[in-house]
């Protein structure tokens, strides 16, 4: 799935779409989380999903960050990984708690039992799914990935990858990317593939 910064500017059937979307105002009924590995779009998608709904978007990896006033790979550096998954615990279920919105969540948030469980009290689950090259293309050259730091993090990526495929498959609906989609339209087509699994999760509000 390739967000070109082009397709936000440009005048085409996508941006038509999304013209329409913020026309019809809608109301959330629960929230949406996203879950998948790191590079696989979360941010991007929520955001923008977010935006034409006219709801929240947060990032539970921002709020952990913001909240313990360092980065996530200093969080680890420091408290080890068994720490950082308590306080991303914690913060995921407070963000629960608020107004209905759009929710990103860290790659490893879903493979803990109890983020999982609050997750399906509370909201609609969608797994963006992706395949291990176009990952690696996205995450190679960051830094701020804490469980990548090996001397072989492509293939760490691809292990990660094996292990938790399929604890993701657990989520309610599964989001395939699509080579060559751009943000706005890989977010239509996420609008429809919701509509379509819950049809009263969108309300629209006059």
């Amino acid at each position: 799935m390739a967000f070109s910064e082009r397709s936000r500017h440009s005048v085409g059937p996508g941006n038509r779409a999304r013209k329409q979307e913020t026309d019809m105002r809608q109301r959330l009924r629960r929230h949406i989380v996203l879950i998948g590995m790191m590079g696989a779009g979360k941010t991007a998608l929520g955001s923008e999903l977010a935006r034409r709904l006219h709801v929240p978007f947060t990032d539970s990896d921002v709020e952990i960050e913001t909240a313990a006033a360092m980065s996530i790979s200093e969080i680890f550096a420091r408290d080890g990984e068994a720490f950082f998954r308590d306080r991303e615990a914690q913060v995921i279920a407070r963000i629960l708690r608020d107004s209905p919105r759009v929710i990103s969540t860290g790659g490893g948030a879903w493979m803990q039992d109890r983020n999982r469980a609050a997750i399906k009290a509370a909201a609609l689950s969608v797994w963006l799914s992706c395949d291990l090259d176009t990952l690696w293309h996205r995450v190679r050259q960051r830094s701020t990935r804490p469980l990548l730091q090996t001397a072989d993090p492509k293939g760490t990526l691809a292990r990660l990858l094996a292990e938790r495929d399929p604890v993701y498959a657990l989520a309610e609906l599964t989001f395939p990317a699509r080579s060559g989609d751009s943000v706005d339209a890989a977010t239509t087509r996420l609008m429809d593939v919701i509509r379509t699994a819950d049809s009263t999760l969108l309300t629209e509000t006059p």
